[in-house]
C-alpha cells in the first residue's frame, strides 16, 4: 500500500503504464494531514535510476517533495547527481538542489552552490566549478573552469557558460564572458574544436582553430583557419555517409609570404560505394596549386599525385575492373607534358577448373590506353593504346617420393595503336610462355620445431612475334623471391623475356611450436641470351642473374626481421634492404636500411644508402616519448628527424612535437616545425582516452 501511494504522488501519470517505482526505507509514515515521510537509508528505484537519501517527505498541500541528504542520484545514462538537500515537484522537473554536484558521463564534474531544475530539461548552476580532473581534498585540480552561472540543456546536451575563467592549479589563465561547449554525452555537435599551435621556419608561429559544423546525422563540415604572420589559410574537411558508401573531401586555400602574389591551395578527396551486382566504385581526387605547397604546409610528402576512378567486381571466378587515372607530377626533373597524364584500363578475367585437363584455366581480355600532352614526336610525346586477350593454365602434381611437379603456360595476343613516335608502328604482337617447376620438400621434426628444406628447379621459355612494342608498364622490374621461379619477371604486359631460362634455388623454413618462424631463400636464374628491358641494377640484365638471398625471422613475441640482397658473380653487393620491427607493451620500433647502386636509367646518378627509424616508448601510464628519422649515409647528412612528447592525464592530453626536414629542391626548402596541442577531457569536442584515474592519497 505504501509503495502504491508513493508511486501515485511522485510520478507523472503518463509514466504509470510504463514503469513502477519502488521505495525502501527504515521507516515510512503517512500523517493524518496526508504528508508522507520516509526516513533512514531511503532508496527509490525507478527503471535504471536510483535515488538515495536520508529522508524524503511529500506534502499534498504544497505538492512538493523535500529531500534531506546526503542525496545521491544515479541515472541509467551515466549522469550522477549529489546534493545536501533538495526541494522538487513530484515529477522531479522543477525545483532547487543546494550544495550540489553533477557528474556527466563519468567524466565531467560540475559543483555548484545551487542547481535549479526547470521544466525537466534545464539545469541552472550558480557559482560553479567545472573539471574532469580528480578533486582531492582542498588541493586545486590540474585545471578547472569557474563560472558565475552555467545552464545545462539536457535535450540539446549543451553547456552554456557565463563569466567563465579557465584556471590551471588555481591560477587564472584567461576569461571569457560567454561560451558554449557540448557535454560529454554528445558525440557530434557544432562548435569549436581543440586549437593547436604550430611554428615553422617557412610559415612562422601560427594557430589552428578548427570549427566543427554538424549539418545532419550523416554530414559534417570542419573549417579550420590557420593564422600566422606569414600566412592566412582556411582548411576545410567535408564528410558524408550514404546508405551504400561515404565520401570525404579535404582542402585548403592560402595567401602567404612564400609566394605573395599567388593564391595557393590543394584538394584531396576520396569516396567508396557499394553498387548493385557486387560492383564497388572508388573515387580518389588529388590536386595542388604548385609543387611545393604540400611540403610547405606539411600536408604530404607525395611527389606524384594520382586521381582515380575505379569500378570493379570481384567474385570467386570472375574479375571486372574499369580504371581511369590522372597524374600530376611534383618532381623537379619531370613535366606533366611528358607524363602519361590520363591512363585508362578495362579488363575482364574468368577462371575455371576444367574436368578434362584439371588445374586452373584463366581467360582474360583488356583494353589499356594513355596519352601525353606533349605534341613533339618521340618518347616524350608517345601515345599508346593496347587491346588484347590472354589465356593461362597451371596445375600441380605430386610424384612418387614426394616430388611436386608444377606446370604453367600462357598465350597472349595484343594489337597496339602507337601515335607520335616514328620508332614504332601499329600492329599485332603475340607471346607464349611456359614454365615447369620441380620441388622436393624435405621435412624433419624435432622437439622444438619443424624444419622444411625445399630444393627448386624451374625450366621456362618465352617466345614473341610481331611488331616491336615500347615498354611503358614494366620499367621497374626487380628480381625477388616472388618472381624467382615465376612465368615472367616483368610486372606488366608490354615486355617479355625471350628464349629459355633455368631458375635454381633452395628454401628453408623453420616453424616452432611457440609461434616463431624463420625462412631463407637462395637462388639465381640462367638465361640463354641477354635480356632487354631490365635496368643494370635489377639483377636481371645479364645472361646470368645476380644471386638472390632473402630471409625473415618472426620470434612470435613482437620481433620481426626481414632482409633481401643481390650479389654479383664476384659476391659483391649489388643491392640490399633490411627491415626490423619490434613491438612490446611499452616499446615500438620500426627500422630500415637500404643500399642501391647508381643507375642512370632510373634517374639515380649516385649510389643511394639510407637508414630510417620510427620508435615510441611508453615511460609510464602518463608519459610517452617518440622519435623518427632518416639519414642519408652516402651524402653523410640527415634527411629528416622528429621528436614527440605525449602526456596523458585523467583530464588532459598534451602533445608536443618537433621535426626538421633537411632535404630540399628548387621549389621546397628545408623546414623546421614545432607543434603543440592541448586536449581537455570531458567535453565532446575534446574527449581523449587517458590513464586509469588514480585514487586520492592522504
Amino acid at each position: 500500500m505504501l509503495r502504491l501511494l508513493f508511486l501515485l504522488i511522485c510520478l507523472p501519470l503518463s509514466a504509470l503504464a510504463q514503469a513502477t517505482a519502488t521505495l525502501v526505507a527504515d521507516v515510512v509514515e503517512v500523517a493524518p494531514s496526508g504528508t508522507l515521510t520516509a526516513q533512514g537509508n531511503v532508496q527509490v528505484f525507478y527503471g535504471d535510476t536510483v535515488l538515495s537519501a536520508q529522508a524524503i517527505s511529500y506534502s499534498a498541500n504544497g505538492d512538493r517533495l523535500t529531500i534531506r541528504g546526503p542525496i545521491f542520484i544515479r541515472a541509467g545514462d551515466g549522469v550522477v547527481l549529489t546534493a545536501d538537500e533538495a526541494t522538487l515537484d513530484p515529477q522531479l522537473r522543477n525545483g532547487i538542489l543546494r550544495s550540489a554536484r553533477l557528474v556527466l558521463d563519468q567524466q565531467l564534474q560540475l559543483a555548484a552552490n545551487q542547481i535549479t531544475r526547470v521544466d525537466g530539461r534545464y539545469s541552472q548552476l550558480t557559482r560553479t566549478a567545472v573539471t574532469s580532473c580528480p578533486v582531492c581534498g582542498t588541493r586545486n585540480p590540474l585545471w578547472d573552469i569557474r563560472a558565475s552561472r552555467i545552464i545545462h540543456d539536457e535535450q540539446e546536451r549543451q553547456l552554456y557558460f557565463e563569466d567563465a575563467t579557465f584556471r590551471v592549479r588555481g591560477v587564472p589563465i584567461f576569461w571569457v564572458p560567454r561560451m558554449r561547449l557540448p557535454d560529454p554525452t554528445l558525440e557530434r555537435a557544432t562548435g569549436l574544436l581543440i586549437p593547436s599551435f604550430r611554428s615553422t621556419n617557412r610559415l612562422g608561429l601560427g594557430v589552428r582553430l578548427p570549427y566543427f559544423i554538424r549539418i545532419g546525422d550523416s554530414r559534417d563540415l570542419t573549417l579550420t583557419p590557420f593564422l600566422s604572420f606569414e600566412t592566412t589559410t582556411l582548411e576545410a574537411r567535408y564528410r558524408q555517409a550514404f546508405l551504400t558508401g561515404d565520401i570525404e573531401l579535404r582542402g585548403a586555400i592560402s595567401r602567404d609570404t612564400i609566394q605573395p602574389d599567388v593564391l595557393r591551395g590543394y584538394v584531396f578527396g576520396e569516396g567508396a560505394f557499394q553498387l548493385d551486382g557486387d560492383f564497388k566504385l572508388r573515387v580518389d581526387v588529388e590536386s595542388v596549386s604548385d609543387s611545393a605547397y604540400l611540403l610547405d604546409y606539411e600536408i604530404s610528402e607525395k611527389d606524384r599525385l594520382d586521381s582515380a576512378l575505379t569500378l570493379e567486381r570481384v567474385r570467386q571466378d570472375t574479375l571486372i575492373v574499369l580504371d581511369l587515372t590522372f597524374y600530376q607530377t611534383l618532381r623537379d626533373n619531370e613535366t606533366n607534358a611528358t607524363l602519361p597524364l590520363t591512363v585508362a584500363n578495362l579488363s575482364y578475367e574468368d577462371r575455371k577448373e576444367p574436368d578434362l585437363i584439371g588445374g586452373t584455366l584463366s581467360l582474360s581480355s583488356s583494353l589499356d590506353a594513355f596519352e601525353r600532352s606533349e605534341n613533339q614526336p618521340g618518347e616524350n610525346g608517345r601515345d599508346v593504346a593496347r587491346i588484347g586477350g590472354r589465356m593461362g593454365w597451371q596445375n600441380n602434381w605430386i610424384a612418387p617420393g614426394g616430388l611436386v611437379v608444377g606446370a604453367q603456360t600462357a598465350l597472349a595476343l595484343d594489337y597496339y595503336f602507337i601515335g607520335q613516335d616514328p620508332a614504332f608502328e601499329n600492329g599485332f604482337r603475340s607471346a607464349s610462355s611456359a614454365v615447369a617447376t620441380l620441388r622436393w620438400p624435405l621435412s624433419r621434426q624435432t622437439e622444438r620445431a619443424l624444419h622444411i628444406i625445399e630444393p627448386i628447379v624451374a625450366l621456362g621459355w618465352t617466345g614473341t612475334s610481331g611488331i616491336a612494342t615500347p615498354n611503358e608498364d614494366s620499367t621497374l622490374a626487380e628480381l625477388d623471391e616472388g618472381n624467382l621461379f615465376g612465368l615472367s619477371r616483368f610486372p606488366g604486359e608490354d615486355a617479355y623475356e625471350d628464349g629459355g631460362r633455368t631458375s635454381i634455388g633452395i628454401t628453408w623454413t623453420r616453424l616452432a611450436g611457440s609461434g616463431a618462424a624463420s625462412t631463407l631463400t637462395f637462388g639465381r636464374i640462367y638465361q640463354n641470351e641477354r635480356q632487354n628491358g631490365f635496368s643494370p641494377t635489377s639483377g636481371l640484365s645479364g645472361e646470368t642473374s645476380d644471386w638472390l638471398l632473402t630471409g625473415s625471422i618472426d620470434t612470435g613475441d613482437g620481433l620481426v626481421f626481414n632482409a633481401r640482397a643481390l650479389f654479383d658473380t664476384e659476391w659483391q653487393f649489388d643491392k640490399t634492404e633490411t627491415r626490423l620491427a619490434w613491438s612490446t607493451d611499452t616499446f615500438d620500433l620500426a627500422a630500415a636500411y637500404h643500399w642501391l647502386p647508381e643507375d642512370p636509367t632510373r634517374n639515380r646518378d649516385t649510389p643511394s644508402s639510407e637508414v630510417s627509424f620510427d620508435t615510441s616508448f611508453q615511460v609510464n601510464d602518463r608519459w610517452q616519448v617518440s622519435a623518427n628519422g632518416r639519414y642519408d649515409i652516402e651524402a653523410g647528412t640527415p634527411a629528416s628527424a622528429g621528436l614527440g612528447l605525449l602526456y596523458r592525464h585523467e583530464c588532459v592530453t598534451v602533445d608536443l612535437s618537433a621535426a626538421r626536414r633537411y632535404t630540399s629542391n628548387t621549389t621546397a626548402e628545408p623546414i623546421n616545425s614545432i607543434g603543440l596541442s592541448v586536449n581537455l577531457t570531458g567535453f565532446s569536442a575534446g574527449r581523449s582516452t587517458g590513464p586509469n584515474p588514480r585514487a586520492c592519497q592522504n
